[in-house]
């Protein structure tokens, strides 16, 4: 919950926006600011606070603890020009909220925590626990002195200015080490503890047996406890999970039976169906057996390292504008340590990444090759985003990718907005109902597949948003296709013509099937081709949501 103070009818008003904006998510407090500051930061997780920073901070300086669980707390200035991430920059999330406030009141963020002001990551705010000279280590990060990355586990980071020898080093380890001087350790979620236990086992009891068996281990890189779904609410494997922080995870004893372990027991098949639970649980996943089955008086206990597995990200862009790139998409392109894309979308969004990213690009018709760059990177442990315009699963580098990608990688897909909706917006509302996109391009579609479903659409009645319709090597595609859907559509049926949708060169026409000119068109268009019930009102395209809402218009006149 984010606490919202107020002190002025002007700190009022635009709490009572932001409050408008996330119910769910704000409380406002009332009363003595002072009071209202001490309640909200003893109940809430973050703090927005409509009073001069000065002010803000003789209040909350008493009730500071611990960074690593105090609530983040943002200023707004009386002006509501500004929204400063004040304290809990990283760990209380004031540097994103201070974003999110921003982007509701039509402010401007400010963040001072040094590695976000240069780009860079904080150490603290990768997801991983880490431990050690974290300070000293993110300092010399900071002005650009040498840092050794040793890595155990080729865990996928994002980039971080580091290789090579240095005076600093950060290790990325699951293993029970200390930190050397001038060393911060990442501890990567690479463990799986799988874990049985008899009616009634004592929490106690499976936690001790949980920390010997992770003897040489650290437990701060445990991902989760595995068993098997008869024990999901085992009073002693709920709390032992509780105790380390970390999720239950449980599987059907019929999968885990399947499991080839290399202790298996009568007990626990005749007991919940399967003859093992704490190795095969933790072995569910794959990975690294570390610690076999080990047994107390009423629990057992296995660890696997599951196998560090790199991340790829298919990113969307959008179609140009920079407001149509989406905050996730953003996201990614800042977790990202390898960017793989077309030069000309790499250009539009250079600007995003984090220092040290490194960036492989390449050509117009290399689209396979970039596909295959990715998923290779990917494979070899590294953070990868693979870029493309519109949504990237639509005729862009989705598909590609993923026919190259297996299961040993994350994949994780990131939409975009397509080419055919921001045309859409500039057109009016050709997309009221039943639509299609079809690719007009017969580089990799014989033109029979083509035309076939330009007649089913046509059949069909639907609205058609035609891509790459027409180049200087291909110019009677479109008008071919357009003279197949005017064997069921009136010449007078609208069309849009768009180009470069959301960049500064956009334009557009709203025009007819039978006045179109193909030579209005070229590979930065879109056209837009309505169905029986498109019509033109007041100069905008109009599809209506259901035919017997277009008869009750037509009745109505």
């Amino acid at each position: 919950m984010i606490g919202l103070i107020s002190a002025t009818a002007a700190g009022a008003a635009a709490r009572d926006r932001l409050a408008a904006a996330w119910p769910e998510r704000t409380r406002v407090y009332e009363g003595p600011v002072a009071d209202a500051v001490r309640a909200a930061f003893a109940e809430c997780e973050q703090l927005v606070c409509f009073l001069a920073t000065g002010a803000v901070v003789r209040l909350v300086a008493p009730l500071l603890g611990d960074k690593r669980t105090d609530p983040g707390v943002v200023c707004v200035d009386e002006g509501g020009r500004f929204a400063v991430s004040l304290v809990g920059g990283h760990g209380g999330g004031a540097n994103e909220l201070a974003g999110e406030v921003a982007e509701v009141l039509g402010a401007r963020p400010v963040v001072t925590t040094a590695t976000d002001a240069v780009g860079l990551p904080g150490l603290d705010t990768l997801g991983f626990p880490v431990e050690g000279d974290v300070a000293a280590v993110s300092r010399a990060l900071l002005d650009g002195e040498p840092v050794a990355l040793r890595a155990e586990l080729a865990w996928p980071l994002p980039a971080l200015r580091t290789g090579g020898e240095g005076a600093y080093t950060l290790r990325v380890t699951d293993r029970a080490v200390e930190p050397a001087e001038r060393e911060a350790v990442l501890r990567p979620p690479s463990l799986v503890v799988g874990v049985g236990a008899s009616k009634g086992a004592p929490v106690d009891e499976v936690l001790g047996l949980i920390h010997r068996s992770l003897e040489g281990l650290s437990p701060l890189s445990v991902a989760h406890l595995a068993t098997v779904d008869a024990k999901a609410e085992e009073p002693g494997i709920v709390a032992a999970a509780e105790r380390l922080g970390v999720p239950l995870v449980t599987y059907p004893a019929g999968e885990l039976a399947r499991i080839d372990v290399p202790n298996p027991s009568e007990h626990p098949l005749a007991a919940v169906g399967t003859p093992s639970v704490a190795e095969a649980s933790a072995l569910y996943e794959g990975g690294e057996l570390l610690v076999p089955k080990r047994k107390s008086a009423m629990a057992t206990c296995a660890v696997v390292r599951r196998p560090a597995r790199g991340r790829l990200a298919v990113v969307g862009l959008g179609p140009g504008a920079r407001d149509l790139l989406t905050p996730r998409a953003k996201a990614e392109l800042r977790r990202a340590s390898v960017l793989v894309g077309l030069d000309q979308y790499v250009d539009q969004i250079r600007d995003l990444l984090r220092p040290g990213t490194r960036v492989l690009e390449s050509g117009l018709g290399a689209e396979e090759e970039r596909a295959r760059t990715a998923v290779a990177e990917a494979r070899a442990g590294h953070a990868v985003a693979l870029i493309g315009s519109g949504d990237a699963g639509v005729y862009a580098m989705a598909s590609p990718a993923l026919a190259e990608a297996s299961d040993d990688i994350e994949v994780v897909g990131v939409p975009g907005v397509t080419a055919a909706l921001a045309a859409g917006a500039i057109l009016g509302a050709p997309l009221g109902h039943d639509h299609v996109s079809i690719s007009l391009s017969d580089l990799h579609t014989p033109w029979e597949v083509i035309e076939r479903r330009v007649r089913a659409a046509a059949e069909s009645d639907l609205v058609v948003t035609f891509y790459n319709p027409r180049s200087r090597g291909r110019d009677w595609q479109l008008p071919k296709a357009l003279a197949l859907l005017s064997e069921h559509r009136e010449p007078s049926t609208p069309v849009g013509v768009v180009r470069n949708a959301s960049r500064p060169d956009e334009s557009s026409r709203l025009t007819t099937l039978g006045e179109l000119d193909p030579a209005w068109v070229d590979m930065m268009t879109v056209v837009t081709v309505g169905n029986t019930a498109t019509r033109n009102i007041a100069g905008r395209m109009v599809t209506p949501r259901g035919y017997r809402w277009q008869a009750s218009q037509e009745d109505a006149q």
